[in-house]
């Protein structure tokens, strides 16, 4: 794809809007001779907002004069711009996406944002008519920010929550772009690895007591941490009750996310070691589907996983589910929804599958883009549908770059069983001290968007090799505090 834009500063967003409409297409900053290239000109000249896109014989063109007390006002005129650029694409391709204008990961914090600026109706309002975004994903955004509020308001300034990254996994799922291991091929490097993760924590505790931090929620994820040991998991899982502050925390959660990983005994040490949640993601109850995709479960297996979990006392268990799997179909997605339902989880998450990027011309196979986001978004209201009826409320929202149909993810539960971790890091409403491989801290300063990075090691063998190295690092987390407490 060609794209130019003069006289705009943030390009970055007019691009990321294009990939909405052309996600597989390469963006080439320098001029192009390729008749099929797709051209976008976006201009701010003075008072004149302008769009022109061409594409083989397609031209568009559209201007808008802003008003005097406007011509000044960067996100008002950049604003205009995208919209009438999206009009453009959706007059271009037949595509209307379904969240307007917003490429962003958080929706729910633009709408929290503009709520407590202008208030509800307001912010509504501003959602459709200046982000384009449907009444369908207003009417979702409203019932949504009901369950999220709830769960922010645990949160106070000295909060944060901690994230144990085990990076392997059994296999490597087809669509996964997270940093995880094969076990096949790094099974050797687990040992190890768990007893640096297990000094990491220790650190991690110290400097939490020291700052007097309040710690919310643990979250264990990867990868698959249950393809640990039982003996390796309650080592790590009792190490963190033996270091932090367990005495107040809302929730404790353990990803037990391929259910061939799952035994009683791993289950076992799990609840021996104080989790009251765990994850158990069949993502389709179609073994075909599992099988083209990489998981190297079965759907008797989520069964089995299930039945495990609930006789080892787990009643707070979530279920993962993919919607937009290559080869799935509405009547067999329809199934995986109900099935799942009838195992009665506490909750269950409605992922929307994000492709990968390839080389394949979108261009000439708009009908077949279109086709893949239409079913997508027909699984997505069957499953609201069923899932309202059934007594689930949706919690939490967030969307990734490339996503079918450029549609969103789901978090539904029951009342009373939302997944607090879940919120308080897609919202970045306090600090997440990260620990373990590919692992992220995320330093947040109370009543401001000021957000620092400190990155652990993405592979288990850095993090290994190079562990003084990145611990090193960890001295960031005292110094970012020292600067406003």
């Amino acid at each position: 794809m060609y794209i130019l834009i003069d006289g705009i500063a943030s390009r970055y967003e007019y691009e990321k809007l294009a990939r909405v409409f052309f996600p597989d297409q390469k963006m080439n900053e320098s001029e192009s001779s390729d008749p099929d290239a797709l051209r976008i000109e976006v201009r701010w000249q003075d008072r004149e907002l302008s769009s022109r896109l061409k594409l083989g014989e397609s031209e568009f063109y559209d201007e808008v004069i802003a008003p005097e007390d406007k011509a000044d006002d960067k996100n008002y005129c950049e604003l205009t711009i995208a919209q009438l650029l999206c009009k453009q694409l959706i007059a271009l391709t037949g595509f209307n996406p379904p969240w307007g204008l917003l490429t962003g990961i958080r929706p729910m914090k633009l709408l929290r944002m503009l709520t407590r600026e202008y208030g509800k109706e307001e912010a509504e309002r501003r959602f459709k008519d200046d982000y384009l975004v449907s009444d369908k994903k207003i009417a979702l955004s409203r019932r949504t920010i009901i369950g999220e509020d709830k769960i922010l308001s645990l949160s106070q300034d000295n909060s944060f929550s901690l994230y144990i990254s085990v990076p392997f996994c059994p296999s490597r799922c087809s669509y996964c772009s997270f940093v995880s291991q094969s076990v096949e091929h790094a099974a050797k490097l687990i040992p190890e690895y768990t007893e640096l993760l297990v000094k990491e924590l220790k650190i991690t505790a110290d400097i939490a007591s020291s700052l007097g931090l309040h710690l919310e929620s643990v979250y264990m994820g990867g990868g698959t941490p249950t393809t640990l040991s039982a003996e390796q998991l309650e080592r790590v899982l009792t190490a963190t009750a033996d270091y932090f502050d367990m005495s107040d925390i809302k929730e404790f959660t353990v990803e037990a996310g391929r259910p061939d990983t799952v035994t009683s005994e791993k289950l076992a040490a799990i609840k021996r070691s104080g989790v009251g949640r765990i994850s158990i993601n069949p993502q389709t109850l179609n073994d075909d589907i599992l099988r083209s995709i990489g998981r190297r479960h079965t759907v008797a297996q989520v069964y089995e996983a299930m039945d495990m979990a609930k006789a080892a006392g787990f009643d707070n268990i979530n279920m993962d589910l993919i919607a937009g799997l290559q080869g799935d179909t509405l009547e067999s997605y329809m199934h995986t929804i109900d099935g799942v339902i009838a195992l009665a989880p506490a909750s269950i998450t409605v992922h929307t599958l994000a492709m990968k990027r390839s080389a394949r011309l979108v261009t000439e196979h708009m009908a077949a883009y279109n086709a893949e986001g239409l079913l997508a978004a027909q699984m997505l209201d069957y499953g609201e549908k069923r899932l309202t009826e059934s007594g689930y409320d949706p919690y939490y929202l967030y969307r990734q770059s490339g996503m079918v149909g450029n549609l969103e993810n789901v978090g539904w539960s029951k009342p009373g069983y939302e997944g607090v971790y879940n919120v308080f890091i897609m919202d970045e409403t306090h600090t997440i001290l990260a620990v373990g491989g590919g692992a992220v801290t995320k330093l947040k300063q109370p009543h401001v968007n000021n957000i620092e990075r400190i990155f652990n090691y993405k592979y288990p063998y850095e993090y290994i090799s190079r562990f003084d190295e990145m611990i090193d690092r960890k001295k960031g987390i005292k110094e970012f505090y020292d600067q406003f407490c």
